[in-house]
């Protein structure tokens, strides 16, 4: 029977006392389970025993067994969590209580909820990790009979799988677990693929084995000769992360040449280093194609030596080398050195987590759901490089992250008040790639003037992108409550005589405050600026407000003063252009500019003064320099101007909905757009719309890149409208 093939798995390393806790949990749970059969046909049993053996392979400890048991007793009986807490102690039922929180958690559902649920599941491995490794068991064995379930489900499950299981256990360096549940979702998902794919890995073993023999027996004859102990083994390369590489790179197979690697097991550190050379000595190795996890341990605690040579038939080979300790590591991650055992805390083990708080602390950053996602394929999912500080200290990094990605890993203000970056003594460019090794010197400045907007194309991290747009929502933020308070104060000194700043002092601006649902009046002022509220709205309440709690405030009906009338407000009235008062203005159609870009004036022959964006193109061919002008916009005037901008993205439906959709919920009246699509598959829009000034603008085209696969948003100016 299944149970007495895990008793005997469990015999090695349990003492007595834990066995006869696991056995306790296999009757407690056979018993609840009688009568219940899975849609294979076998009882289900069969399955939490399944489960339980997988993470005995880990020697995972007795709870964790125990909970594996009894892991979906509560979910699919009449057996309470009580019952549990009772039978087997707190520790065990919260276990179960978190496993089976965790399976009713699904991931296919949209992104908001996606999200919810992803926090839901790291809060649950902050409090404890065990309770993910037992899922992540419960989602293999689920994988290996999934043959019973429809095909839809199949897939599904699959989908969920490769996108959410596999990258944690990637994550928690658990790589039996992460092959196999890539290999199996890969069946499943893409079956003429995974078809296509074995049989042509099959067709060409026997020749990769025999070469992979060849690399075995010399290396093992040099380490005999040398007087190294070592085991020395073939490893194959996982279908899934081939299938990855070739499409990836857009190669064949025939053009993969790691499919097979040699693995070498010595006892000490001091012997890896020794057989790298033996390695070298035999075989010629490749420029750039050495990694020294030992020296530099990835964040999950993965240690080896890496190193591809040309082996015996002039074929690229990889050798892979590390002690018996860290083979066990690379094999089982973090489940390696179980946290809990005997109750003691392992500081080692804390520092390999902290990429779990580190992200927990980030996701709190986050409210937007997209924003959240978008951290998890970067900062969770990806390669690292490593670099280091001139302190000597480690930084881990996504792959392709640049010195900009290092300054916000540091601090949010190294970040902003980053000027400059030096990489191995040299300045480089802030767009620079970090490669694994190079040593990052943040050059910074507290006159900066803060983050650029076109930062946001050069970071790789959510974090950085994250600190970036925050940045920018705080400045626009304090933008916006200055222009809201005087459009506010403009319209009650107009419409009802007296000062803001009066009905605030009398507590009328206050009740209103609360009757229109703000906290605060800079909540107000902001919304009035983005268009949220319209002043004329507000002014009208506290009018109301006033006529009761404080008539006397309000000047006599004959004493209002009258509304001027509305003239419209052009351009002319937009710009100062200095010394000339009356003069006919308008804005030249090459440039376009707004209230914002920096200006200057041209004087025409019989037209006025053209206003100019201050790089205008066109300013280089005007060679009378004399007809210049010094051009102002004035703050208090609010006009609207017409824009246009080009969206490229990808071509898909829903795109140019979506895109207009965020002009429109942000007040712009759009005048016209149009969309077309182009054969590498992308779509242009082009939008004319109008706005009040640059910073509406800038707001419009950061809404615009929040949308899924935008590549682009650019202004366009004169004859490209």
């Amino acid at each position: 029977m299944a149970v007495t093939k895990l008793q005997d798995d469990i015999g090695a390393y349990l003492q007595d006392q834990e066995k006869e806790l696991v056995q306790r949990a296999y009757v407690f749970a056979a018993k609840a389970h009688e009568g219940q059969y899975r849609l294979s046909g076998e009882e289900y049993i069969h399955h939490p025993v399944a489960v339980a053996r997988i993470l005995s392979e880990l020697e995972g400890d007795a709870d964790t067994l125990a909970a594996a048991l009894l892991h979906d007793v509560v979910e699919d009986t009449d057996v309470t969590l009580e019952e549990i807490r009772q039978e087997f102690g707190p520790e065990i039922a919260r276990l179960v209580d978190g496993v089976t929180k965790l399976s009713r958690i699904q991931f296919h559902s949209r992104v908001e909820e996606q999200v919810s649920n992803l926090r839901k599941m790291f809060l649950a491995m902050a409090e404890d990790w065990r309770v993910v490794v037992i899922r992540l068991a419960d989602r293999l064995h689920n994988l290996r009979t999934l043959g019973a379930l429809p095909v839809e489900k199949q897939k599904q499950t699959a989908e969920e799988t490769l996108d959410i299981y596999a990258p944690l256990a990637h994550r928690l360096g658990i790589w039996r677990f992460k092959w196999e549940l890539e290999d199996l979702s890969f069946r499943y998902l893409y079956p003429e693929d995974y078809r296509s794919l074995a049989e042509q890995i099959s067709a060409k073993r026997s020749e990769r084995e025999a070469e992979v023999a060849m690399v075995i027996s010399r290396l093992q004859a040099s380490l005999q000769e040398h007087g190294i102990q070592a085991e020395v083994q073939g490893r194959a390369k996982n279908l899934y992360s081939i299938y990855r590489k070739m499409k990836r790179q857009a190669i064949d197979i025939s053009q993969i040449y790691d499919l097979l690697a040699v693995r070498v097991i010595v006892a000490t550190v001091s012997d890896c280093y020794e057989v790298l050379g033996l390695a070298h000595t035999l075989w010629k190795p490749m420029p750039g194609r050495f990694k020294d996890y030992i020296a530099m341990p990835k964040p999950n605690g993965y240690q080896s030596l890496h190193t591809t040579v040309l082996g015996p038939l002039g074929k690229p080979f990889e050798i892979q080398i590390r002690t018996r300790d860290m083979d066990r590591t690379a094999e089982y991650g973090s489940a390696a050195h179980w946290k809990y055992k005997e109750g003691k805390a392992d500081q080692s083990f804390d520092q390999k987590m902290s990429w779990l708080r580190q992200l927990l602390d980030w996701q709190r950053e986050m409210t937007d759901a997209g924003e959240f996602m978008e951290a998890l394929k970067l900062d969770l999912f990806n390669d690292e490089v490593f670099v280091f500080t001139p302190k000597g200290d480690v930084i881990d990094l996504p792959v392709g992250s640049t010195p900009l990605d290092f300054a916000y890993r540091i601090h949010t203000d190294v970040g902003h008040q980053c000027v400059g970056a030096k990489v191995n003594g040299r300045l480089v460019p802030l767009s620079y790639k970090l490669n694994t090794g190079d040593i990052v010197e943040i050059l910074t400045s507290r006159q900066s003037s803060g983050p650029s907007r076109d930062w946001l194309d050069i970071v790789k991290t959510s974090t950085a992108r994250s600190k970036i747009r925050a940045y920018f929502r705080k400045l626009l933020r304090e933008e916006d409550i200055a222009r809201g308070k005087a459009a506010l104060e403009n319209e009650v000194q107009q419409k009802l005589g007296v000062k803001l700043a009066d009905l605030i002092e009398a507590g009328v601006a206050s009740n209103v405050l609360k009757k229109l649902n703000y906290h605060d009046f800079q909540s107000l002022y902001a919304a009035i600026s983005y268009g949220g509220i319209s002043a004329v709205h507000v002014t009208t309440r506290l009018r109301e407000e006033a006529l009761k709690a404080a008539p006397d405030l309000l000047p006599k009906r004959e004493e209002t003063p009258k509304a001027a009338p509305k003239k419209p407000r052009g351009p002319e009235e937009a710009v100062i252009v200095k010394g000339m008062d009356g003069i006919l203005v308008r804005l030249a159609q090459c440039c376009s500019p707004l209230p914002g870009d920096q200006i200057i004036g041209y004087i025409t022959r019989g037209r006025g003064v053209t206003i100019h964006r201050l790089d205008c193109p066109t300013l280089l061919s005007l060679t009378d320099t004399e007809r210049f002008i010094e051009a102002t916009w004035k703050a208090e005037v609010r006009a609207s101007y017409p824009v246009e901008i080009l969206v490229e993205g990808e071509d898909r439906p829903g795109l140019f909905a979506e895109v207009t959709s965020v002009i429109a919920s942000m007040g712009s009246n759009i005048t016209n757009a149009t969309a077309r699509g182009c054969p590498d598959g992308t779509a242009r829009i082009t939008i004319q719309f109008e706005t009040h000034d640059l910073n509406e603008l800038r707001k419009v085209v950061a809404g615009i890149r929040q949308v899924e696969g935008i590549a682009a948003v650019k202004r366009v100016f004169g004859k490209g409208r």
